[in-house]
């Protein structure tokens, strides 16, 4: 039986991986939860599951049986409880230092938090394999994209193609960008998640994160990462070989499968949540829009010019987002924000997770000066 810690549990990833989890009883024994601010769904997780260590991020809790709160309370309990893998399902930077204790403290890592890679790049995998751990990407592309290397030689891929929905706006014309309002940003076509990371969908924002996680993660020079906008949603990625065959890993679009796939690894689990049946299916594909997407244009960018930008990138695009959220920009402020920030920010000598904060800490300074102009 694994022992699991879920972060973010109270989120789309924590709930789908409780399911999943629920799903397989025998398998798994969740040992601990932690939740930004949603005290009374922490609570009722934790009982249905018999859990006694939780987290409460964003506040001190109220209930005294939440022994740990404030991200270094966090810390301390992924330190504290033994466990086999911890499921991060922390959004944005915020779930940097938690992947990095993970590692640390002798626990696998199921990795839904993007921004781990993306921040930290080689530092992250180099501390993992120093505790002898293992990074396995939970988000359905790198999952997809994990299973397809395995057994495949570096020398041998020519090419990774990572999907993209195209989000809300797939089907509207560049020149209504300036038009839209949030609310029309975060109906997802395909996916059920959270505010940020529909917004990111819509801007293609998560697919620049994803260019620049599979760059690192995988040790993949970027001119061989390429993007297709694949509206179903069931093509979760492809690799080519150099003999120019595709190989595509295709399921249904339900997180709970890859989920499932990075709690059982190295086996593989029974089908639990439906097998997808390709007959009658059209599955369609098409070059995204640089203009229209200028977030995952920005993203090569960044990751050519190095892991200060990748930073500064990621940083820019969560406050600008959290900007747009509170209407205080326009969804086009969000890439005008981004580009204006990589421009004029460039982070030398990034070699520990301190230089990492102090640049993510930099940036949002820098940002929020630029808001607070407007």
């Amino acid at each position: 039986m694994k022992k699991v810690i879920i972060l973010g549990c109270t989120g789309s990833i924590g709930k789908s991986a409780i399911d999943v989890i629920k799903s397989m009883p025998g398998d798994f024994k969740v040992t601990a939860l932690s939740a930004h601010s949603n005290e009374e769904e922490l609570l009722n997780q934790a009982k249905i599951l018999d859990v006694k260590k939780m987290a409460l991020t964003g506040k001190k809790p109220v209930d005294g049986s939440i022994t740990y709160y404030s991200p270094n309370g966090l810390l301390d309990m992924i330190a504290d409880v033994g466990a086999d893998i911890v499921v991060n399902g922390v959004a944005g930077a915020d779930g940097l230092l938690p992947s990095v204790t993970s590692l640390k403290t002798g626990k696998n890592l199921a990795l839904a938090n993007k921004e781990t890679v993306v921040m930290a790049g080689s530092l992250i995998t180099d501390i993992a394999s120093q505790n002898n751990k293992k990074i396995i990407p939970v988000d359905s592309e790198h999952s997809a994209i994990f299973q397809l290397l395995e057994g495949k030689k570096k020398e041998d891929i020519d090419e990774i193609i990572i999907t993209a929905s195209g989000g809300a706006f797939r089907d509207l014309p560049v020149s209504e960008l300036k038009n839209v309002k949030l609310e029309d940003a975060i109906k997802h076509p395909n996916w059920s998640m959270g505010t940020k990371i529909t917004i990111d969908s819509s801007s293609m924002a998560n697919k620049g994160l994803e260019v620049i996680e599979a760059y690192l993660l995988f040790n993949i020079p970027l001119s061989k990462i390429k993007v297709l906008i694949h509206p179903q949603s069931m093509v979760h990625s492809m690799i080519r070989t150099a003999e120019g065959s595709l190989y595509a890993q295709i399921s249904k679009p339900d997180m709970r499968v890859p989920i499932q796939n990075a709690l059982t690894w190295p086996d593989v689990g029974p089908s639990l949540f439906g097998r997808l049946d390709l007959a009658g299916v059209s599955l369609t594909f098409q070059a995204p829009d640089l203009e229209k997407y200028r977030m995952l244009k920005l993203a090569y960018t960044a990751a050519e010019l190095g892991q200060g930008s990748s930073i500064a990138y990621n940083a820019a695009n969560e406050i600008a987002v959290d900007a747009f959220v509170n209407r205080k920009i326009d969804f086009l402020g969000i890439p005008n924000i981004v580009e204006h920030t990589i421009e004029k920010l460039g982070f030398k000598g990034i070699d520990t997770i301190e230089d990492i904060v102090e640049a993510d800490n930099r940036t949002r300074i820098f940002v929020k000066e630029i808001l607070g102009n407007i």
